[in-house]
């Protein structure tokens, strides 16, 4: 039995809103959707409890309000058994918001009020260090700001700890933090936002990551939904075509895929082994409508890894 790795999220809550529709209004149109959803979301708190599914010792450093949809996170974290020491609650601002929309194809967009996530900054994660400094990982997100994120893997990296940042929501980051950064895992468009480009920009996703490793960042790793991921590091170059499943709702994929990978590399497993197991993750969280119940546990991502060997093969 691998030993539990130690995660340490700095990053985000919020509640999300999920809606079903065939169309998109235009302004000033009402439509009739379905399938509402009302829980907990932010890709901070969704990583810490999709890594605490699979086995990681998980603790979240965040800020939410003094609210009812507070009380949402305080009773997830104490059934997900994740570490809430460094959870604060103000009353300065309400808790985080996401309002997302889902076509028949499970593709969505999503609109954000952060709200209390604003309020994080490096001096607020630098009261979290000692939780930092026995990790095995930390993970930052953009959802709080770069302030935060960048200090968050600035004193895992201080530490000795793998450093992950999944920056999503995607923007052009100071080029100072990228040496704090041991993985770097965007989806396409996260990707080009990063260098500064237009999210649809035609130029091959092989030769922007490559850009983005000349921007010092040492292992790049880009989730490319249907089509699988691309690893680049200074001796790796390999795609990894995803699995396949039946997708119901994508809004956790990435977050279910970060949590695979933190895990597994945290576990000790080797690159291509933990973007494999990530991988499958979110796949799995592909077939679930809303965030919390598609986050991959275990035994599932095990099986899909069994059933599909081919997936994972490079």
């Amino acid at each position: 039995m691998m030993t539990s790795p130690k995660i340490t999220v700095v990053g985000s809550f919020a509640v999300g809103m999920t809606i079903r529709t065939p169309q998109l209004p235009i302004f000033g149109e009402t439509l009739i959707g379905g399938d509402f959803d009302m829980g907990a979301g932010g890709k901070g708190s969704n990583q810490a409890i999709g890594t605490a599914r699979l086995g990681a010792q998980s603790s979240l450093v965040a800020i939410i309000g003094e609210d009812k949809l507070a009380e949402i996170a305080l009773d997830l974290y104490a059934a997900e058994g994740i570490d809430a020491k460094y959870l604060r609650q103000t009353a300065d601002s309400p808790t985080g918001v996401g309002f997302i929309i889902l076509n028949p194809r499970g593709e969505n967009f999503i609109i954000l009020d952060m709200g209390a996530n604003n309020l994080m900054d490096a001096s607020y994660v630098d009261l979290a260090e000692p939780q930092i400094a026995s990790s095995d990982v930390v993970m930052a997100v953009l959802e709080i700001p770069v302030s935060a994120a960048a200090r968050g893997v600035e004193l895992g990296r201080k530490h000795g700890a793998i450093t992950i940042l999944n920056p999503a929501p995607a923007q052009r980051l100071p080029p100072e933090i990228f040496q704090f950064i041991d993985y770097l895992t965007p989806n396409e468009s996260e990707l080009r936002i990063l260098l500064g480009l237009a999210p649809d920009d035609s130029t091959p996703t092989r030769e922007l990551a490559g850009q983005l490793r000349g921007l010092g960042v040492k292992n790049v790793v880009v989730t490319m939904g249907s089509q699988g991921v691309l690893v680049l590091t200074d001796t790796v170059d390999e795609f990894m075509p995803a699995f396949k499943v039946e997708v119901v709702d994508t809004t956790g994929a990435g977050d279910s895929f970060n949590s695979g990978l933190a895990v597994a590399l945290g576990e000790g497993q080797p690159l291509l082994e933990a973007v494999r197991f990530g991988a499958a993750c979110g796949a799995l969280a592909c077939t679930r409508l809303g965030v919390i119940p598609s986050l991959a546990r275990r035994d599932a991502v095990e099986q899909l890894l069994l059933q599909q060997p081919l997936a994972s093969k490079f």
